[in-house]
């Protein structure tokens, strides 16, 4: 096989990767949506539909690195090739995790459903969830384009979805220190909140990889994080 072939070879492996990671970034944006949204509406059906959905999302996270690992093993691509494979393999990873925290958000569904709900607190959610999978489009697209502008854009955009959590914390606090009543639907609360808030964190992982792609350097300034409720709250 002569070298113009080898390469064209090499070419459809990676457009093959290409294709995944999208089927993948869909799937997790999605499970996203459905989740906040079973949440806000107390939909227990979608909410199981979501959690037997994560199945697909680890199936081709586990897809990914087994193609990329047969690509690199086969192939032994150098410099911006090698540094292109790793990238989808770290963000593969990024939004199996992505998934799982929908997966959680899915599974308190049932809980809240026998619960009061707390007033404000299901759209103040579905939009944090809709902020994050805005960023999650906008960073899939970044990585298609090799845009590293538009990464930088939905890195910083993580500080919104910070202060939203920052926001939902302080609110929940009120609510339980008005009337212990709403304390474990509050804890529940709080509990997705803080997921979604982590998932922002792995869509901004997502970002830093698609710049260390399309630059060959990672972003240089510590990532500027809004998250003050550490001291209030060291296991979240």
């Amino acid at each position: 096989m002569n070298d113009q072939h080898i390469a064209s070879a090499f070419d459809r492996d990676l457009e093959s990767l290409h294709a995944t990671i999208m089927k993948m970034g869909g799937l997790v944006e999605e499970a996203i949506l459905d989740s906040a949204k079973a949440l806000a509406t107390r939909d227990v059906e979608l909410a199981d539909t979501v959690r037997k959905r994560d199945k697909a999302i680890d199936a081709l996270e586990e897809q990914i690195n087994e193609e990329a690992a047969r690509i690199i093993a086969l192939r032994q691509p150098m410099s911006t090739d090698l540094r292109t494979i790793l990238t989808v393999m770290r963000i593969s990873s990024n939004l199996e995790r992505i998934g799982d925290y929908s997966k959680n958000l899915a599974k308190r569904t049932s809980v809240l459903a026998e619960m009061s709900p707390i007033n404000g607190s299901d759209q103040a959610l579905r939009r944090m969830a809709k902020e994050v999978e805005m960023m999650l489009v906008d960073v899939l697209d970044s990585y298609i384009s090799r845009d590293a502008d538009l990464a930088y854009d939905v890195r910083d955009r993580d500080q919104s979805v910070d202060q939203m959590y920052n926001a939902l914390f302080r609110e929940f606090l009120t609510y339980m220190m008005e009337d212990p009543r709403n304390i474990t639907a509050c804890m529940h609360l709080h509990f997705i909140a803080k997921n979604i808030e982590r998932m922002g964190d792995h869509v901004t992982n997502v970002a830093e990889q698609v710049i260390y792609m399309a630059t060959g350097e990672n972003p240089d300034e510590s990532r500027p994080k809004m998250d003050n409720t550490s001291r209030h709250n060291p296991q979240a």
